[in-house]
């Protein structure tokens, strides 16, 4: 199927539209319910945009990047989120947008983008599969410039509900001890990263909003912390990569956190984790391509 085209990014709108499924009585309004027995393969959508230097730069102050000519690896997901909130929000998406979590991501970077490409974005949905928690399934996108690609990832996702004893639990990786940095997180961090992604999920911004959702106070964007480790990384990486992670347990803001590393074949394995507990909250590694 021809992928439908998004004009512009994530705006008011679309996150109304994200919430109006998971409010008490609205969501079961006709053209606002969900039906979960829709197959969500049929859905993909495309953008095409400029990058923005004065975009790339607030991002990269907030997650740690220096300032370069090219993007941060991990950029182009500020690029296809809007295509993300576009799917969740499509009426043959069989979940709410609120309450759907980002269980692991991996992204693929084949080569540097430059801050002045403009470039073709594409996300689809793909592989609907069991979870011990509940069904799970892949948000894949690609990132084209010319004709060239340059970019991938695969974002997957998890509706919390009824789970399957026999199926797995996601993608195994190493437990990585810290190895002596730190990072204290202001409170003010998710409202900082909606800024620049475009990303106001209410679990993010406040206290208030958060325990309307069910946690004690707001918690960190999960590509946040995929960020920042990577910015921890960048000068070790090459132009060429594949960094993959899982999200653990959320991070609550304000809040302090370890980042750990170690060489692990031709990349390395690294960690976030709580200095009290150890209990992490993001496992990852990098590969080549």
């Amino acid at each position: 199927m021809e992928p439908k085209t998004l004009d512009g990014g994530a705006g008011v709108g679309t996150l109304l539209k994200a919430a109006l499924p998971a409010l008490p009585g609205v969501g079961r309004l006709p053209g606002v319910r969900k039906n979960p027995k829709e197959d969500p393969r049929k859905l993909s959508y495309r953008r095409e945009v400029a990058v923005d230097r004065g975009h790339v730069e607030k991002y990269a102050a907030v997650c740690g990047f220096p300032v370069k000519d090219n993007v941060p690896l991990p950029y182009p997901h500020m690029l296809a989120f809007p295509l993300h909130m576009a799917i969740m929000t499509d009426p043959g998406f069989p979940f709410p947008a609120i309450g759907t979590v980002h269980l692991e991501n991996s992204i693929t970077g084949l080569r540097p983008i430059g801050v002045d490409e403009t470039l073709t974005v594409t996300t689809r949905v793909a592989n609907p599969r069991k979870h011990a928690k509940g069904p799970t399934l892949d948000f894949v996108t690609e990132v084209v410039s010319g004709d060239e690609p340059v970019w991938r990832s695969t974002s997957t996702y998890l509706r919390l509900g009824k789970g399957s004893a026999d199926a797995g639990s996601g993608t195994a990786f190493q437990d990585v001890p810290p190895s002596g940095t730190v990072w204290k997180l202001p409170g003010d961090l998710g409202r900082r990263y909606a800024a620049v992604s475009g990303d106001y999920n209410p679990i993010h911004l406040y206290p208030l909003t958060a325990k309307a959702l069910g946690f004690k106070r707001q918690i960190a964007h999960g590509m946040w912390t995929k960020a920042r480790c990577i910015a921890q990384l960048e000068n070790r990486l090459p132009d060429a990569v594949t960094v993959e992670v899982a999200f653990k347990k959320p991070v609550f803001l304000p809040s302090t956190v370890a980042f750990g590393s170690r060489p692990a074949g031709e990349g390395f394995e690294f960690s976030l984790t709580s200095p009290k507990s150890g209990a992490p909250h993001l496992l990852g590694r990098t590969l080549k391509p």
